[in-house]
């Protein structure tokens, strides 16, 4: 468990920790490159909350593939 105090996260308990990370509608998502090998997805919403997802060029390939045939499910194929 962690937690929060004066702003500054804490752990609490053993250090074996994971996390789920989830930003739902967010208002801007955006890739760019991330060093000199990786690329980075933004997604940032109107509260201020942000998450960052660093991909080498091969997963980031794979996921856009993935995007497309998703797209193409819900019917929104180009």
């Amino acid at each position: 468990m962690i937690e929060l105090k004066d702003g500054s996260i804490e752990n609490v308990g053993p250090r074996n920790k994971s996390a789920t990370a989830k930003l739902f509608h967010p208002d801007s998502v955006e890739a760019r490159a991330f060093g000199d090998s990786q690329l980075k997805i933004v997604a940032s919403d109107a509260d201020g909350n942000e998450v960052q997802i660093a991909l080498f060029p091969e997963d980031a390939a794979t996921i856009a593939e993935e995007i497309a045939s998703a797209r193409e499910e819900v019917g929104d194929g180009e």
